[in-house]
């Protein structure tokens, strides 16, 4: 395989590392917050998908085995039976409606037993699913307490430097520590969507795919938000530097 076959696939290392040094500068510039505890939570969240992307895309073994013997005693079973069957006596003996039902029992019991192998079969492609639609579910979760925690940061608010009324929530940051704020949120929801992404690499399950585009399309409309907020706060600084001058 060339050495750079690989070069556009997520690498769970990567990624959590990424992660984790989202949680040190949050930590840094807002050790005492919310925030810092959920890229705390993010960064552990990231160690487990990538344990959890490579135990998926190992093989079942044992299901696989119990799939081999299922298929090798369903395949022994009717050949076993068909063998004890004198065709000849019966075509010879049996009349043509005695036959046809007898042809249609047991084609009933062909189907019946292959869909039983076919169970067997698709019981490890179940599992997986189940397990990482699971997964997809906490990550979907999680993208939106960060939307939570971005909700009430109103650039307007800070630069206009109104009047709080009685039920308004504190607000003590800065333009910079703002914008820094909302930024370290539209970095963990793009984290959050990397991570679902992952699910999908070693996947070619429609529903795991269709589950993981839903995630992604959530924390892009929500990080689309949080830039909005970026941009006034961009658009109004300007607008006050413009002036000053």
């Amino acid at each position: 395989m060339p050495a750079g076959s690989n070069r556009h696939i997520l690498d769970p290392e990567k990624i959590v590392q990424t992660t984790e040094r989202l949680r040190a500068r949050v930590a840094e510039r807002f050790p005492s917050s919310g925030l810092a505890e959920v890229a705390a939570d993010l960064t552990a969240t990231a160690q487990m998908t990538s344990a959890w992307v490579l135990r998926l895309s190992q093989p079942y073994l044992g299901l696989r085995l119990l799939a081999a013997l299922v298929v090798a005693f369903g395949l022994a079973a009717q050949v076993y039976v068909a063998r004890l069957i004198d065709w000849r006596r019966v075509i010879r003996q049996a009349d043509l409606v005695a036959l046809t039902q007898g042809l249609d029992s047991v084609v009933n019991l062909l189907l019946l037993a292959f869909a039983a192998i076919w169970f067997v079969l698709t019981l490890e492609q179940r599992l997986k699913r189940r397990r990482v639609q699971r997964r997809l579910y906490e990550l979907r979760s999680f993208a939106h307490v960060i939307d939570m925690h971005q909700l009430t940061k109103d650039p307007t608010v800070v630069l206009s430097q109104s009047e709080p009324t009685q039920s308004s929530p504190e607000r003590r940051m800065s333009e910079f520590e703002l914008s820094r704020y909302l930024d370290y949120c539209a970095e963990m929801l793009a984290l959050i969507s990397k991570l679902a992404a992952l699910y999908a690499e070693p996947s070619r399950d429609s529903e795991v795919i269709s589950a993981v585009n839903e995630i992604e399309e959530l924390t892009s409309n929500l990080g689309r938000k949080i830039w909005q907020k970026i941009m006034i706060l961009s658009n109004l600084d300007e607008r006050r530097a413009g002036h000053r001058s």
